[in-house]
C-alpha cells in the first residue's frame, strides 16, 4: 500500500543538539504505551537533521553511524537505563533496558527525541488446527482444486528473511536452503526454533512440498521466543539486521503482530524505501487491521486468511490495511520436531508466508522491482471477488501465483542498456553513460522505466538525470537528504513523450559532495 520514499539512514542531532534540558514547551513527551508491557525496556525514536546541520557537512556512513551511537549513549547518560542496541540503518535510534516509566516520560522530552515507545509483546499470529489445502489453492482462479500446484519458476535467485520463532535448518524440506541469521532473543547467532512457528512459515515460503517458492533461499531471524512471543523490540532489532544484511532480490515475512501502537513503523518503512519487499499478518482478532502493527503500516504487503472455501476465516482481519488475502485455515507444513515432520497451524500467520511465496515468485522474474511494483503485482494479478464475507473496507483479492515466474522477454523496439562501468568522481564534473536506440518508431512513453544500478559509498552525494536524444533533461533524484553506503538499485518511472525513441539517451550523474566516490554500473531504458 502506497509507495515509500527511499531513504535508509539518516543524520541524528550532535551532543549539543539532542542533551539541553528540556523547556516546558518540550515538556509535552511524545510517549507511547503497550498494551502488554516488557518491563523497563523502551525504543528511542531520534529526530532527524538534514544533512547540513551535522558537522563537516558530508558525512560519510561511519560518522553518521558514530553520531548516533554518541547521542544514544548521552542521552542514557542523561535519563538513566542501560543502552542495549543502536538503530542507524532501518532507523535512527537505540533501545534502552532498566528504565523506569518517569525516566522514560522525561526521556520523551527532550528535544533530541521525536518519540519513545514502551517496549510491548509481539506474538506470533495463528492458531491450531489440521488438513490442508494452500498451494493447491493459489495457482487456480475458483473452487474446486484440482489437486495440483502448478509453478513456472523456484525462485532459486530470491532470498526471503523469515523474522519469526527461527526455523529447524536441517528439515528435510529446506535441502540445505535455510540458514540462520541472528537469534535476537538468546543474542546469538543461531536461531534455532523450539516453538514450530518459524518452521511451519518457512516451509510455506520455500519448502520443497509445501512451498509457493520452491528453491527461495530461506535466512531465519529469530525475534520471538519458545512460547512465541518476545519484546516488540526484538522485531525492531531484526529489522535493523535485515537492512544492514539483505541480500537482494529481497522478501521479508513477518508473522506477527506488535503490540505497542506505531512501533517499528520507522524502521520498516525506511526497509522496504531500500528496496526490501515485506509481507506481514494482518492479525487474528477478527477487527480492524489497521489498529494492528506492523500491518497498519502503509509500505508492507498485508495478509488476511481465508478458509478452504474462499470465506475469510473467521480469526482474520480485515479492513483496508489489508492488501490481499491467501489461504490460512488447517494449512499442512514443516514441523520442528524432526527433520522430515509436518504439522497443521491456521492463521493469518500461515497466510502471510503464501504471499510472500508469490512475492518471491514475481521477483525471480523482476528482479530489479521496487516493493510497490511487487505490491502491484500482487493485487492486479490477484483473483477479484472470490472471497466471501472479506469484511468491512477489505479489497476482494485472493493470490494466485500462476501468472509469476521466468524471465518477461522485452517486447520489439523496447529499449537499451549499458553495462559498462563509469567511474563516479568524488566532488567532481558529472559523468554520463550513454544507450543509443535504433530502428524505433515514434516518440516515447508516459511510463518510460529507467533501471540504474550505481555503487556509492554515500547515495546523498547524488544527482542523477535522465538526457534525452534532444539534450533535455528529465531529473531523476536530486542530491542531498538521507543517504546510504549500499548504492542506488532503483527503477525510475518517468514520462519520456516529448522525446523521439530513436536517437542517443544519457544517464547523467553529479557526485555533488565530498568524501565518498563510487560508478555506474549499469542501467538501462524501455519504452
Amino acid at each position: 500500500m502506497g509507495t515509500p520514499l527511499r531513504a535508509v539512514a539518516v543524520v541524528v542531532a550532535l551532543a549539543t543538539l539532542g542533551l539541553t534540558p528540556p523547556a516546558s514547551a518540550q515538556a509535552q513527551a511524545d510517549f507511547v504505551k503497550a498494551r502488554e508491557p516488557f518491563a523497563g525496556s523502551f525504543l528511542v525514536s531520534l529526530k532527524d537533521v538534514p544533512r547540513g546541520q551535522a558537522t563537516g557537512q558530508a558525512q560519510n556512513q561511519a560518522q553518521i553511524q558514530a553520531q548516533i551511537q554518541q547521542t544514544s549513549e548521552q542521552l542514557v547518560g542523561r535519563y538513566g537505563g542501560k543502552l542495549k542496541s543502536v538503530f542507524s540503518v532501518a532507523m535512527q535510534g537505540f533501545l534502552v533496558r532498566d528504565l523506569s516509566d518517569g525516566q522514560a516520560r522525561r526521556l520523551a522530552a527532550d528535544p533530541a527525541v521525536k518519540r519513545v515507545f514502551q517496549d510491548g509483546t509481539a506474538k506470533v499470529a495463528d492458531t491450531q488446527a489440521n488438513a490442508t489445502y494452500g498451494i493447491d489453492r493459489v495457482d487456480q482462479r475458483n473452487l474446486p482444486l484440482d489437486t495440483k500446484y502448478t509453478y513456472n519458476t523456484t525462485a532459486s535467485n530470491v532470498t526471503t528473511y523469515v523474522l519469526d520463532t527461527g526455523v529447524r535448518k536441517t528439515h528435510s524440506e529446506f535441502e540445505g536452503r535455510a540458514q540462520y541469521g541472528y537469534d535476537f532473543v538468546d543474542e546469538d547467532a543461531e536461531a534455532q526454533d523450539c516453538n514450530g512457528h518459524g518452521t511451519h512459515v518457512s516451509g510455506t515460503i520455500g519448502g520443497k512440498t509445501w512451498g509457493v517458492a520452491k528453491k527461495t533461499k530461506l535466512v531465519a531471524v529469530r525475534i520471538l521466543g519458545c512460547g512465541g512471543s518476545a519484546p516488540d523490540s526484538d522485531g525492531v532489532e531484526g529489522i535493523e539486521w535485515i537492512a544492514k544484511n539483505a541480500v537482494k532480490p529481497a522478501v521479508v515475512n513477518g508473522s506477527f503482530t506488535f503490540d505497542t501502537p506505531g512501533i517499528g513503523d520507522d524502521a520498516i518503512t525506511r526497509l522496504t524505501a531500500a528496496g526490501v519487499t515485506f509481507v506481514v499478518a494482518a492479525g487474528n482478532s477478527s477487527a480492524d487491521a489497521c489498529n494492528t502493527g506492523p500491518a497498519r503500516n502503509t509500505s508492507v504487503v498485508s495478509v488476511g486468511a481465508t478458509d478452504n472455501a474462499d470465506n475469510r476465516a473467521s480469526f482474520s482481519n480485515y479492513g483496508s490495511c489489508v492488501d490481499i488475502f491467501a489461504p490460512g485455515n488447517n494449512i499442512t507444513s514443516a514441523s520442528h520436531s524432526n527433520d522430515t515432520g509436518s504439522t497443521n497451524m491456521s492463521g493469518t500467520s500461515m497466510a502471510s508466508p503464501h504471499v510472500a511465496g508469490g512475492a518471491a515468485l514475481y521477483l525471480a522474474g523482476n528482479p530489479s522491482s521496487t516493493p510497490a511494483q511487487v505490491l502491484k503485482a500482487l493485487t492486479d494479478n490477484a483473483t477479484s471477488g472470490v472471497v466471501k464475507n472479506p469484511g468491512s473496507g477489505s479489497p476482494n483479492k485472493l493470490l494466485y501465483t500462476a501468472a509469476f515466474g521466468g524471465d518477461v522477454p522485452n517486447p520489439p523496439c523496447s529499449g537499451g542498456s549499458n553495462a559498462d562501468d563509469v567511474a563516479i568522481p568524488d566532488a567532481g564534473s558529472a559523468v554520463s553513460s550513454s544507450v543509443t536506440v535504433t530502428g524505433c518508431d515514434g516518440v516515447g512513453s508516459a511510463s518510460t522505466s529507467v533501471k540504474v544500478d550505481i555503487n556509492h559509498s554515500y547515495t546523498g552525494d547524488l544527482a542523477i538525470d535522465l538526457v534525452g536524444p534532444s539534450g533535455n533533461a528529465i531529473v531523476l533524484r536530486k542530491a542531498g537528504g538521507v543517504g546510504s553506503a549500499s548504492g542506488i538499485h532503483e527503477t525510475f518511472t518517468v514520462n519520456t513523450a516529448s522525446e523521439n525513441k530513436n536517437g542517443t539517451w544519457k544517464l547523467r550523474v553529479t557526485d555533488v559532495y565530498s568524501y565518498d566516490t563510487g560508478n555506474i554500473d549499469s542501467w538501462s531504458i524501455t519504452f
